[in-house]
């Protein structure tokens, strides 16, 4: 059985920085890739960052480049979304997924296992 928890979210002030881990579980790590998602209230779910299986590959959405970065470490089946400069608009929950795959996707259709999301909240 698969399974993928996020930890790491909170409530902090604009600017500063937040570290989310996801823990997997029942997954083959050399064969999937993971990503990171989110969704704030009143929108649709949306792409983040994805890394491919080794991690040499890696995409961020380009609202959170260059204040994003996505990780993973195999060895402890971990993958981690450092968040940096955080603003207002990056509250949202966010959600760790897994692909039956080991090439990074981008949309949420291409992932098959979903994280139950840990909640970031921003102030000003």
């Amino acid at each position: 059985q698969v399974q993928l928890a996020e930890s790491g979210g909170g409530q902090v002030q604009a600017g500063n920085s937040l570290r989310l881990s996801c823990a997997t579980a029942g997954l083959a790590v050399l064969d999937n890739a993971m990503g990171w998602f989110r969704q704030a209230p009143g929108k649709e779910r949306e792409f983040v960052a994805g890394i491919n299986w080794s991690g040499r590959d890696t995409r961020h959405a380009a609202s959170v480049k260059g204040r994003f970065t996505i990780s993973r470490d195999n060895s402890k089946r971990t993958v981690d979304l450092q968040i940096n400069s955080l603003k207002p608009e990056d509250t949202a929950i966010y959600y760790c997924a897994a692909r039956r795959d080991a090439g990074l996707g981008v949309t949420p259709v291409e992932y098959d296992y979903w994280g139950p999301g840990t909640q970031v909240t921003v102030s000003s």
